[in-house]
């Protein structure tokens, strides 16, 4: 019987090719948009899910007197480890991660530049899943001075050796000498930790670390007994502060709080610090992609029961012959949902394709290696089948049990079967679909304005021409001789340093101003400078001077911005920002205000502008030089840098950004929201313009007679047009009524996330609207015209 079924399921799709073509496609797009939206959200829930522990991250809120707003920060002080497992016995484990970027390891003539090596306690391989393939976990990074090497990095440094046992060189201020004891897996892709080597934290242990108590510089992680309550424990750190950070009122400025590892990766888009988090993504960005892949995927659905229900009448005296010579509603049923199936299966095979097509677009707009791994893993198969089978039930199960409750004698005398009833509800879903589909686009245009306004608007500084060189201990050392043989040359038009790089979180540091009254304590955020970085970076300096180059200068002078001024001035309502220029200012009693710099965004426009301050420090302590290079003559100017670089540092390797590329980082997450709901946007409209297309054709087939009468009758072709169009086009209307208040909410919503934003404008509704209209027009008219051009004759033949 089933064969029967499949058979005659066959059969009827093959007889009207377009009407399931279009179901087929519309379904397929809709089915793949879905699996490649999962595949993203299945990898990023995957990171650290392979960790096995029940591990948290010890984070803080730091709500320090002058700042904007208390921050989030991945951060932790050296002594928290031990001392919160002494306190609390529900903390199983502690360990403690640094991370130091560009770290050389050399084994004798053989020199590695890592990108990143972790310095960890010895617990961490115990802690963490990562396998160790040589050595003993317990063991491994016991004592000091004790490496463990990735796979690829021992390859790299031993080639076929055994490292095992082996010693290998780091070679900077000190020499370090480590022993390899271990060999680990390479960090799969799905970790938020990424390393090329693990080091003993003890080989820098010092006596003093242990009291150093406001010192906010790694990251801490527990491993927390089972069942244990993270709210019941987080309530007792105030205590523990209080405790452990006995003097002054310290410990007042710090909130303790735990974040489960699985969380790290996208449940921190709202810290400040986050500097070991790769790969990182906000996870609301990953509930937008999967609510708008369900939405294509509902379109699809909607055309294949609003073509189905359309086509009635064709089935009508198939299902009356049927019943009138004993078919039950039942197997009727069985019948039109076997044909739905089929159609489903069809379209995923279908859709598995253009899947396998879109994946490496899609890889390289995320920067992800997503995989259709359909064979590999059972459960992907069935469920991809269930999740088939489920959706062609419930896109035919409405049309299912409308066909089937015909009753054969209204159907055999050939009176009709579609009531207005019937209508309506195609009339609800075609609303529906181009109410998401206008939704969509108003949110397309709205998030592309936003991130170009972003992209676009003036920072404070110029960051175009600007070229990032990282330091390190070596090269930081010869800056200075650096930046005079540069300088020398046409091609640089200035060279600077500091301590971080824009673009990214800046540290915060306590400070003291004395003004009128007493002595005021204030943290606020900090960035070293060589004394010609804001002329560099020109940064406008509106009271006072800039920089001096006096070496009795470093150290002591500062520059604030005009946030800050506006902190300060808050207790002296008397005085102006000129007043501050001279006050002593910074760590110590020598240090002075020499200027107020211009507000300028140092990092991303999601945040407001923060108060800060530069000071004045040309020797040591920068890590990042920049150099302002001749637009006009780009390549000349890199490779003069790297000619430059090769002869004062030879074996160092030269590596470069320019800042523009910088701050497109920064707002990598925006441009791969923009551009998929971009793609899903016009999915959407396309799916819907593809059921309103069938739609209007059967629309127009049914009244083939009609019009062919009014052709005899004289109507012209502009008015059969109008006559078949207008229909439509009030479904259209009234989507984009529903489609504005709900995408003017939405939006407003969205962008209460930015600090800086765009207006929402009325014009990018219009636009969309009548986008929509136009589309929808045309898609209707021609067949409209088809239609109205036809040549009555064929029509009314057999009248």
């Amino acid at each position: 019987m089933f064969r029967n079924y499949l058979k005659i399921a066959w059969r009827n799709l093959w007889k009207n090719k377009v009407y399931s073509i279009i179901n087929i496609a519309g379904l397929a797009i809709g089915m793949a948009a879905s699996i490649v939206i999962l595949l993203f959200v299945f990898y990023e829930h995957s990171f650290d899910r392979f960790h096995t522990k029940n591990l948290y991250r010890l984070n803080e809120v730091q709500k320090f007197p002058g700042m904007v707003a208390s921050q989030k920060v991945a951060l932790s002080m050296f002594p928290m480890g031990p001392t919160l497992q002494q306190e609390f016995p529900e903390i199983r484990n502690f360990c403690r991660v640094r991370w130091s970027h560009k770290y050389e390891l050399s084994l004798g003539d053989k020199h590695l530049f890592l990108p990143q090596v972790l310095l960890v306690d010895t617990s961490f391989l115990r802690m963490f899943n990562f396998p160790l393939l040589r050595g003993d976990p317990a063991t491994a990074l016991l004592q000091p001075n004790s490496a463990v090497l990735t796979e690829t990095t021992a390859r790299k440094l031993f080639g076929a050796a055994d490292p095992m046992g082996k010693t290998i060189r780091h070679a900077y201020d000190d020499t370090t000498i480590y022993t390899v004891k271990g060999i680990v897996a390479d960090p799969p892709e799905n970790s938020h930790m990424q390393f090329d080597a693990l080091v003993s934290f003890n080989t820098f242990f010092r006596k003093d670390m242990m009291e150093n108590w406001g010192g906010n510089w790694l990251h801490t992680f527990l491993e927390l007994s089972p069942h244990t309550n993270p709210a019941a424990l987080e309530a007792k750190f105030p205590a523990y502060l209080k405790k452990y950070m006995e003097r002054g009122e310290g410990w007042k400025y710090y909130d303790l709080f735990l974040l489960p590892l699985r969380d790290v990766h996208a449940g921190t888009s709202d810290f400040a610090i986050d500097r070991l988090n790769y790969m990182k993504f906000d996870k609301s960005y990953t509930r937008v992609f999967l609510a708008i892949a369900l939405i294509v995927l509902l379109i699809a659905c909607v055309n294949f029961m609003n073509l189905s229900t359309a086509r009635s009448a064709e089935r009508a005296r198939e299902v009356g012959i049927r019943k009138a010579i004993g078919a039950l509603r039942l197997q009727l049923g069985v019948q039109f949902l076997s044909e739905t199936l089929l159609l489903a299966l069809l379209a995923l095979i279908l859709a598995i394709g253009f899947v396998a097509a879109a994946i490496p677009w899609v890889n390289g707009l995320s920067s992800r290696h997503l995989q259709l791994v359909l064979f590999q893993n059972g459960w992907i198969v069935g469920a991809i089948l269930a999740a088939t089978i489920l959706l062609g039930i419930l896109s035919g199960l409405y049309p299912a049990i409308y066909l089937s409750s015909f009753r054969p004698v209204r159907v055999l005398k050939g009176l009709p079967q579609i009531g207005k009833n019937k209508g309506m509800l195609r009339n609800v879903l075609v609303v529906g679909q181009f109410t998401s589909a206008i939704f969509l686009i108003v949110a397309t245009i709205f998030v592309y304005r936003q991130l170009t306004y972003m992209q676009d608007k003036d920072p404070g500084f110029v960051r175009e021409q600007l070229v990032n060189i990282k330091l390190d201990d070596v090269t930081g050392q010869k800056f200075d001789v650096l930046k005079k043989e540069l300088s020398n040359s046409t091609l640089i038009a200035g060279v600077t340093a500091a301590q971080d790089q824009l673009g990214s979180s800046l540290d915060q540091s306590g400070v003291n101003f004395r003004g009128d009254g007493p002595v005021r304590n204030l943290a606020t955020t900090l960035l070293v400078v060589d004394p010609d970085y804001l002329r560099v970076y020109k940064i406008p300096v509106i009271h006072g001077n800039n920089f001096s180059h006096e070496k009795s200068a470093a150290g002591r002078e500062y520059i604030i911005n005009e946030e800050l001024a506006r902190e300060l001035l808050k207790d002296e309502p008397k005085h102006s920002m000129p007043w501050l220029i001279g006050r002593t200012f910074g760590f110590d009693t020598t240090g002075l205000i020499v200027g107020i710099a211009k507000d300028f965004n140092f990092n991303s426009l999601h945040n407001k502008i923060e108060t800060m301050f530069f000071l004045n420090q040309a020797y040591g302590g920068l890590n990042t030089m920049s150099v302002r290079i001749d637009g006009a003559r780009t390549n000349q100017a890199i490779a003069y840098l790297e000619s430059a670089w090769n002869r004062l540092f030879p074996g160092q390797p030269f590596e470069y950004q320019f800042l523009d590329d910088r701050f497109r980082d920064v707002y990598r997450a925006d441009q791969q929201v923009t551009t998929m709901v971009s793609v899903l946007a016009v999915l959407s409209i396309f799916i819907s313009c593809l059921g309103l297309f069938g739609l209007a054709s059967y629309s127009a087939e049914k009244r083939i007679k009609e019009i062919g009468i009014r052709k005899v009758m004289g109507a012209s072709v502009q008015s059969i047009v109008s006559l078949l169009s207008r229909h439509f086009i009030r479904l259209v209307i009234v989507a984009i009524l529903l489609a504005w208040p709900l995408a003017w909410f939405a939006i407003h919503r969205w962008l209460e996330d930015y600090a800086y934003r765009i207006t929402i404008s009325w014009w990018v509704f219009a636009i969309a609207g009548i986008l929509a209209m136009a589309i929808a027009l045309v898609t209707v008219s021609i067949l409209a015209f088809r239609a109205a051009v036809a040549n009555p004759v064929n029509s009314l033949r057999s009248e």
